[in-house]
């Protein structure tokens, strides 16, 4: 596929997501930004959420990864399900009986300023990285394919695609957003399932001989059962309900979609319906992976390295051109869906968590308005940044890269929510910036050294219960005892 097509099909699907934002941010303002004036329909916050919730990384490291992991995933996503059925029962109502529009609002009720600031800053620093590895998928693979045709630098690159998503994000935020999600995940969802329509066509093989070779290969393996390996199974669904709740109830990316809905029902509703399409969703992404590795093998394609390299080389390089156009649309589709709602609620967050625009009475709204427009470029570049310094120092797969960091930044805000929701105790409230850098710290010392402390024993993804747990009992140590 040319580098000239793989460009008209980038300009073409940014200028449809153009018309939907100038539609929607007609009239808006720091309400519409942030919550979208609550009026949003669930049932499109819903599909929406799925294409934000699966992102680049989904759409190129899951697929990827099946050569290693197998179907292993699919545990961690039965886990996910449950993790968001405890969001709309506990996390959710909370959310909307308060009136939040930073969930991190909570922190400032339950405990005190520095516990709302740490908390608040930990989601920012989580956000910046993860928004950041889910980006650099997509600028990497139109860097290699496209702009690496015409000498472009990596750099203007990603300020080209950076710039784009700041446009379109500019007035309407999150009421732009809950609109194009839908249209990115109704275009990553066409990629997987066309993708796999034409490698079929590809080995005259039909869709039903396609499934059974891949429940005959190796890739199906969906349990193990070796304590100590990474992908023993009750590790992986146990890790799975966790990072459902730390990624998308205590993450005000994934909640601010949420919180536009008119009421907590509605919500609610919307919870559900993701939760269970996402299950069938990942599946997919896995049969495709399978579906990948049958088709290099019988066509004698060696695969690199870098996993993440599968997906884009087979569709560009071995497929029809069509299936080119369709990969690149999804891609970006997928890396759209997860930067822009990235983007919003970095924006969101600091305005109200750290500036204070929602309670400042004493700044008109013209200049609220004008500081949030400061606050989203300023995070457009600090994200230019940081997906700069990712590629210098990229060597493994980023969906690994991605949940070990989140294991790290997210799970002291595990343990914070957690203390807040079930204990009736109050902190030195001082101390918990201490414990929320400690407790990650610790568990970076234990997955260093664990091979030789614990028996050959590897963490995987649970590291983020350790951190929640750490958190929790720091917590409990530095509780007022006259309460």
């Amino acid at each position: 596929m040319s580098p000239n097509a793989i460009l008209i099909s980038f300009l073409v699907y940014t200028l449809l997501l153009f018309v939907v934002s100038w539609i929607t941010s007609r009239k808006s303002d720091n309400e519409s930004f942030f919550v979208g004036n609550r009026v949003s329909p669930w049932y499109v916050v819903a599909y929406g959420m799925i294409g934000a919730s699966l992102s680049g990384v989904t759409f190129i490291s899951i697929p990827g990864d099946v050569g290693s992991t197998q179907f292993s995933y699919m545990l961690i996503v039965f886990g996910y399900l449950f993790g968001y059925i405890i969001i709309a029962r506990i996390l959710l109502p909370l959310y909307y009986s308060l009136k939040l529009t930073s969930i991190y609002s909570y922190l400032d009720q339950r405990f005190g300023f520095w516990s709302y600031k740490t908390g608040a800053f930990f989601f920012l620093v989580s956000r910046v990285i993860g928004a950041s590895f889910r980006m650099y998928l997509v600028v990497n693979v139109l860097q290699l394919f496209v702009f690496d045709a015409w000498n472009v630098p990596f750099g203007i690159t990603v300020i080209i695609f950076l710039g784009l998503i700041l446009l379109y994000t500019f007035k309407g935020g999150i009421k732009t957003i809950v609109w194009t999600d839908t249209i990115q995940t109704t275009f990553m969802l066409l990629a997987v399932v066309i993708s796999i329509f034409l490698i079929s066509k590809d080995l005259d093989i039909s869709i039903r001989g396609l499934v059974s070779s891949v429940f005959e290969s190796e890739y199906s393996k969906m349990i193990f059962t070796e304590w100590a390996d990474k992908k023993f199974f009750l590790k992986s669904f146990f890790s799975g309900i966790f990072i459902a709740i730390v990624m998308t109830g205590l993450d005000q990316d994934m909640m601010q979609k949420n919180l536009s809905c008119r009421n907590v029902k509605d919500a609610q509703k919307s919870m559900y319906w993701m939760a269970s399409s996402l299950v069938v969703v990942n599946f997919l992404f896995l049969m495709l992976g399978a579906i990948l590795y049958i088709f290099a093998a019988q066509k004698g394609i060696s695969v690199t390295e870098t996993t993440d390299d599968l997906f884009p080389s087979i569709a560009l390089r071995n497929l029809a051109p069509v299936a080119g156009v369709i990969f690149i649309i999804g891609l970006i589709a997928a890396a759209y869906s997860s930067a822009d709602s990235a983007l919003t609620s970095l924006t969101t967050s600091f305005s109200v968590d750290f500036l204070g625009l929602e309670k400042n009475t004493d700044l008109s709204k013209r200049k609220k308005i004008q500081l949030r427009y400061v606050v989203h470029i300023g995070f457009s570049v600090l994200l230019l940044g940081v997906i700069i310094f990712f590629r210098e120092i990229n060597d493994k797969s980023v969906i690994s890269q991605l949940f070990t960091i989140a294991g790290y930044t997210y799970g002291p805000l595990l343990g914070l929510f957690t203390f807040g929701l079930f204990t009736r105790l109050q902190v030195h409230d001082k101390w918990v910036p201490l414990v929320a850098v400690l407790s990650p710290l610790l568990c970076y010392v234990l997955s260093l050294n664990s091979k030789e402390w614990l028996n050959s024993y590897e963490f995987g993804f649970e590291l983020l219960i350790l951190n929640g747990v750490l958190t929790f009992l720091g917590l409990l140590f530095i509780h007022r005892r006259s309460d």
